[in-house]
């Protein structure tokens, strides 16, 4: 989305009444924007993942995970919501979608959300300035792509993180 505005938050998350565009890149030591990531899994464990369209100025043709930056006024759930709709057709409650964490990155404050999918990847409706394709792994093949850096790198503690907190909430209702 062209013209995004983001709130600025302060290390706790709380908005600081600053607002920055998209892409301006001037927050200082101790600002934040937030990013919402969210993991989509079906109900026999395997994982939904996208590939970054190729003209997307960040990370092109990436195998990622769905979501994106919350925008003016957005709480972390909301953001979620759209993002999952937005990228992949996916509507999701707040029963059905779960904040596992959030991690503190330079910039950022990165909420991961799951939700349980079992659409076919075909019957997804994708945004095509986005996504460029979608497709179901298992666990073994997402840990394969990471470490031969054919998926995104979001680092160690993130990964780490996000497996197990997915972990902790295999076998329960979503």
């Amino acid at each position: 989305m062209c013209n995004e505005v983001w709130d600025i938050l302060n290390e706790n998350g709380f908005p600081t009444g600053k607002t920055m565009l998209r892409g301006d890149n001037s927050l200082k030591n101790g600002e934040y924007h937030l990013v919402v990531h969210i993991w989509i899994v079906t109900s026999d464990g395997r994982f939904l993942i996208q590939r970054r369209s190729n003209q997307r100025k960040l990370m092109p043709g990436e195998w990622a995970a769905t979501g994106g930056a919350a925008i003016t006024g957005e709480d972390s759930f909301t953001a979620a919501r759209r993002e999952l709709f937005e990228e992949v057709g996916i509507a999701a409650d707040r029963d059905h979608l779960k904040k596992l964490a959030r991690i503190k990155r330079r910039n950022s404050l990165v909420d991961v959300w799951l939700t349980v999918c079992d659409t076919p990847p075909e019957r997804l409706t994708l945004q095509k300035s986005e996504v460029a394709e979608v497709k179901y792994v298992t666990e073994e093949e997402l840990q394969n792509m990471i470490q031969t850096g054919s998926y995104h790198q979001y680092g160690k503690e993130y990964f780490q993180t996000v497996f197990q907190k997915i972990q902790e909430c295999r076998g329960a209702v979503i």
